[in-house]
This record gives C-alpha cells, structure tokens and sequence, in this order.
C-alpha cells in the first residue's frame, strides 16, 4: 500500500517504521549514541516495507526509467566498479553517454556486484512522501538509497558512515556485523578512509552487534558506528536512509564566519612574524584566544540562526508539486475555493519597511505589500484556508490575486 498506509487504512507514521521504541525514548537513549534492533514483529506496521520499493520497483527504476548517473552506484569486493562499465547511449532522441544499460547491469549483477540506487527521496514517488514524513518527525534533512545485493556477496567491507542511518530489510536476509567507532561522531570531511589501519583492526575483533535482518526488520546505527553487510542465501534489498544531523561544530562555523564582522579578529599578525616558531607565534596566538572569547561574549544568537538558515533550508526540499496542475489551478481560482501551505514548505515572514513586508523560503525571498500581512499570517499559519476567508483584505479579488500569486510562487497548493 503507498504513502505508509497499512491494509484497513490505518497509516503508520515514517519513525515508528523505523524504531521499535516510542520517539522520546529513541531521541534519549539512542538518537547519536546507540545501535537499535527493531524486528518486523515489533514495528508499526509489520508487513513490511515493500510499499516504499519492491524488487520489482528497482528492475523498473533500472530498466525502464533512463536512470543516469550519479543515480546509480555499483560496488564489487568493496571497491566502485568505473560508471563506464554500465552506462551508454541513450539511443534515438536522447544523445547522452551516462545512461544506465540494463544489459551491463544484468552481467555485474550475475556476477557478484551490489548495485546502489542513489536519491531515491528525490524520484521514487512512496520514497518521496516516506523522506518527507520522516525528516519533518526528526527535524533534519536526510537521503534514501536502495542496496541490492545478489546472494552470498557483500558490497563495501567494513566502514563507517558520517551521518546516521535507518537501515530498512525490504527482501532477502542480510547480516551485519557492527563494530564500536574508532571516531566518536565524526564529522563529514572525517570519512573512514583517513583511519583505513584503525577501521581495519577494529573490525577484525569481537563485533558488538551481529545480526541477521530480515524482512521488515530495521536498524539504525548512529554516525561512526562500524558496519559490514553481507547477503545470505538468497538477494537482499535495503533501503538506508541516511540522516545528516546537525552538531554543534555547525554552530562553531556559523560563529566563525561571524566573527569575521570583528575588526580585532581581522587585525594583520605583526611585521616578518615567522608563524612557523612557536615561542613567536604565543603571543599572538594568546591575543586572539583573547580577542575571540571576548567577541563571543556578544555573539548574536539571531545572526548565527540566519546562517544556519542558509545552510539547512535549502537542504530539505517541499512536498514535489505538478506544474501543469497548480497554473491552471491558480487560473481557474475562485473566492470559494480553498488553499493550502505547501506540506514541508520552511518560512519567515519579515517586515521590510512601511511599505512591504518579505516571505523567506528555502530557496528565494518573495515580496508582498504590507497591506497582505495579516492574511498570509492566517494562511501560512493554517487558520485560514477558504480563500474568501483570507483577513485584512477590501474585497475578494484582492484576495484572489493574493491567493493566485501563492500558487505560482509555489508557496501554496490547492486544497
């Protein structure tokens, strides 16, 4: 069934697929500290997750969907097998050179190859719906890929990953072995790769965790927990989704760029100063420790929140919306039709001058007289949907034109 939706209508909420424990208690005891193994039997909902992408999706994704790269990934004895193995001309119509051959597809497959189905958040429709659900419970922006994987082989050898992950057994049996991190919390530029002899040693000790999921089982591992995964006796297919949580070294980095408005930060270092001599660099190094702890004594929360901003909006993309629909929608518009902030859409509603008044979204800003505050409050907040009802407005074709411009700056959907 699409959309979460169990068998009689019931619809399970994204995070309660994902862990068998209530939210407060995964966000204390697990969230960022803890493996959790959550079987099918324990799950809401524990059909499965062939709603969100069967084998059948996959070989539809992989041979009737012009997949390009980078949508794709194959990994063989834990290395990337070169994209020029699997992909071609598009053929008549479509002159391209990085199309996915279902053929070459077919032999790397047969041949041991895991195949990796990248972004699916991005264009697999139940995925998409799934994301979005799922990032708006845990408040952060995160990716689905799809591991496909024939019977006996295993994909990467043993690594870790710099975000966290929900592990999803769609088919088959896979077992993981998980190991503690060598790197507690790392971060995105600390990948696995610098620590190779650490990784390598740890995974060749005792794991603490060694399991067998299968079928609607779930797992999730926080960012730095060690991980290998082999198929069983039959192909596996899993979904990982992976969530990149912010941390505090992100408010580090705001606070660095910020500091940059510090005339005594931006000071020039002495004349001929050798910054390769510690005992001349003391001084100075004391100097601007001083300096920073002094300027971060007046650090404005609101400045580092609108860095922020700028960095995690654009991150996590609105519910998709059609095109075609929505123009003629706001065509067609009436004063008793009804309209709806667009499901996942982030805004800041600011006053510019006495004149205008500024609605910031995750990817522009967009204008409006400040004759309109009141109602766009009212209709970004969900108090008003009717557009008749819109507040603060003459007539209702003022508030149609209103009404019409939020659906083509694609800030609202039709109801």
């Amino acid at each position: 069934m699409p959309d979460g939706t169990a068998p009689g209508g019931t619809h399970r909420p994204a995070l309660t697929r994902c862990v068998s424990v209530d939210p407060g208690q995964f966000a204390g005891a697990y969230w960022g500290k803890a493996p959790l193994l959550s079987r099918a039997a324990e799950l809401a909902g524990p059909e499965g997750f062939m709603d969100l992408l069967s084998p059948a999706d996959a070989d539809e994704l992989l041979s009737r969907r012009g997949l390009r790269t980078p949508f794709l990934r194959i990994a063989k004895d834990g290395a990337l097998v070169p994209t020029s193995r699997y992909t071609g001309g598009g053929g008549a119509g479509a002159e391209i050179d990085d199309q996915v051959l279902d053929e070459k597809i077919l032999g790397l497959y047969a041949d041991g190859a895991t195949l990796v189905l990248q972004a699916l958040h991005r264009t697999w429709p139940p995925l998409i719906d799934f994301a979005g659900e799922l990032s708006a419970a845990l408040g952060q922006p995160l990716q689905i890929n799809a591991y496909l994987t024939p019977p006996g082989n295993q994909g990467f050898s043993t690594h870790y990953d710099t975000h966290d992950v929900f592990v999803l057994q769609v088919d088959g049996r896979k077992r993981w072995r998980i190991h503690p991190p060598v790197l507690e919390a790392p971060l995105e530029r600390q990948a696995w790769g610098g620590r190779a002899e650490e990784v390598s040693a740890t995974a060749a000790g005792e794991p603490a965790m060694d399991v067998v999921l299968a079928p609607g089982d779930a797992l999730y591992l926080p960012r730095g927990w060690l991980h290998s995964a082999t198929a069983q006796d039959d192909s596996s297919l899993h979904l990982t989704v992976g969530v990149r949580a912010l941390t505090r070294y992100a408010l580090v980095e705001a606070l660095l760029s910020e500091a940059a408005e510090a005339p005594r930060l931006r000071a020039s270092l002495p004349y001929a100063l050798d910054v390769s001599d510690p005992d001349q660099l003391e001084p100075e190094l004391t100097e601007t420790v001083a300096a920073l702890r002094s300027w971060l004594e007046t650090a404005s929360p609101v400045a580092v929140a609108e860095r922020l901003r700028r960095r995690t909006w654009p991150a996590t993309r609105p519910a998709p919306l059609r095109p075609m629909a929505q123009a003629a929608a706001a065509t067609a518009l009436t004063a008793a039709d009804r309209i709806v902030p667009r499901p996942g859409l982030r805004w800041r509603l600011e006053p510019l001058d006495t004149d205008k008044i500024r609605l910031r979204l995750f990817d522009r800003s967009v204008t409006f007289p400040t004759g309109c505050a009141q109602a766009l409050r009212a209709f970004l907040d969900g108090t008003v949907t009717l557009v008749a009802d819109l507040p603060g407005l003459d007539d209702d074709e003022s508030r149609l034109v209103l009404a019409r411009r939020l659906l083509r700056e694609a800030v609202a959907v039709p109801a």
